[in-house]
């Protein structure tokens, strides 16, 4: 057998090593040189296991006049091999990151949407991306955990995340390509330095390479150990971090303040990285204490982190998506015809054998749905009259989650924050039948 035939057959072996406990994969197939080996190589594994379960998806992000042709490669390529392949329209919007960074945002927020409940997501980087990525780091000023750069496995959402050809040099993935005759497609965009990803590929390893032929192989040693002293950090705070935050996932800010600076800042990394934010700069880390956690008492502060906000209520730091403004909507109800779905995913409303009482409305009375509560309100069980704000204060609703929740109306009257508290015009003691009524998230 030639040198060429028994390298082909080692990746090949290694990937099926690697693949032995995976029965439903998806491929992150771009139709480039890399993910159409890793494509190829699947294929191959399917004619020796029965029992693996292939799909495609090749995400379109519209940057490239040629991006339609090489959705449509994809497609053909995967119709040829018998695999499943899907298309994933994505938009980059490159205002706040740029478009190296936005593009690499949506592309894995499409894949993670795409992912079946069973299914482990497998790219196809390899050992020189490795260093292009631990220099990109090195670049931002990072720490061990930017420094770790990628590993061979991890995680999206709650599906596994597997690089099989992470220990690859791209030079043995174009002899596999040539070997078995790929095809594959050229984006325009690698020959363009002004990419810092592409300046580094075409201006910086090739020296660096020439200089020490080793250098991927001594990069990924490097990567390999800031990762493991990540993971030696993950443990030793597992327990501090599980005690500092609620069963909401809300970090203590007290737990925080007796903190020297460094440990502080570990934790606040790994509560963020729990909710999946993109890891902040230091910069952002004091900002995020500075002026969200330590920010005048009866400030509503916020910071924007990627997709998510960090906020403060009644000393607890909360990650949250941003709210859709829904203050404007009435949405009419009729309760015994079915549940309500709220818009923005905010969950349905129905009736049901146990929950929130209230009154049947007359049948003058037309029932809708609505947000937001101002004014003084007279609730069932309180003397007297409170402002809105003061009761959301009282029943701890944080004020981002205050516009969120639906209010059942009466005509124009309100009869209950569904979950909260019921005002005196839905009080049940003098009616003979009740509604009850739950709100369920989706």
């Amino acid at each position: 057998m030639s040198s060429e035939r028994t390298d082909v057959a080692t990746l090949l072996k290694n990937v099926a090593v690697q693949l032995a406990g995976c029965q439903r994969v998806l491929v992150a197939y771009s139709g480039g040189l890399d993910s159409s080996v890793l494509l190829h190589m699947l294929y191959q594994l399917m004619q020796q296991r029965s029992d693996l379960v292939v799909r495609a998806a090749y995400v379109h992000h519209g940057l490239s006049a040629q991006a339609d042709r090489w959705a449509q490669h994809c497609m053909h390529t995967c119709q040829q091999w018998d695999i499943p392949c899907a298309v994933l329209p994505v938009t980059v919007d490159a205002r706040e990151r740029g478009v190296e960074a936005a593009a690499r945002e949506v592309r894995y927020q499409a894949l993670r949407q795409h992912l079946l409940p069973d299914e482990v997501l497998l790219t196809a980087q390899h050992l020189d991306d490795q260093s292009e990525t631990f220099l990109l780091a090195l670049k931002r000023g990072s720490g061990p955990a930017g420094l770790s750069a990628m590993g061979a496995t991890g995680k999206l959402g709650a599906n596994s995340l597997l690089r099989p050809l992470l220990g690859v040099a791209r030079a043995r993935l174009d002899d596999y390509a040539h070997h078995y005759r790929l095809a594959w497609v050229e984006d325009e965009s690698n020959g363009d330095a002004r990419y810092d990803r592409n300046f580094l590929r075409l201006q910086v390893l090739p020296q660096l390479k020439q200089r020490w032929p080793s250098f991927p192989e001594a990069v990924a040693r490097s990567a390999r150990l800031c990762a493991e002293q990540e993971q030696l950090l993950d443990e030793l705070l597992a327990a501090s971090l599980q005690l500092a935050c609620d069963t909401e996932g809300a970090l203590a800010i007290d737990a925080l303040i007796p903190l020297s600076e460094p440990h502080r800042f570990a934790l606040l990394r790994r509560w963020l990285r729990a909710h999946e934010v993109t890891m902040p700069s230091r910069e952002q880390l004091l900002h995020l204490w500075q002026d969200v956690a330590l920010s005048r008492q009866d400030a509503e502060p916020l910071l924007q982190l990627g997709s998510v906000q960090i906020r403060r209520f009644r000393q607890r730091l909360y990650c949250v998506a941003p709210c859709a403004n829904v203050a404007s909507l009435v949405l009419p109800w009729y309760p015994e015809q079915g549940a309500l779905t709220l818009p923005h995913r905010l969950g349905f409303l129905s009736l049901a054998e146990q929950g929130m009482r209230i009154r049947r409305p007359h049948p003058d009375e037309q029932v809708s749905v609505r947000f937001g509560l101002k004014g003084t309100l007279h609730i069932v069980g309180r003397s007297g009259g409170r402002s809105a704000k003061k009761l959301w204060q009282e029943y701890a609703i944080p004020p981002w989650k205050r516009e969120q929740i639906p209010i059942v109306y009466y005509n124009q009257q309100p009869i209950a924050a569904v979950g909260v508290f019921v005002m005196r015009e839905g009080d049940t003691s003098a009616n003979d039948t009740v509604w009850q009524i739950v709100w369920r998230m989706t």
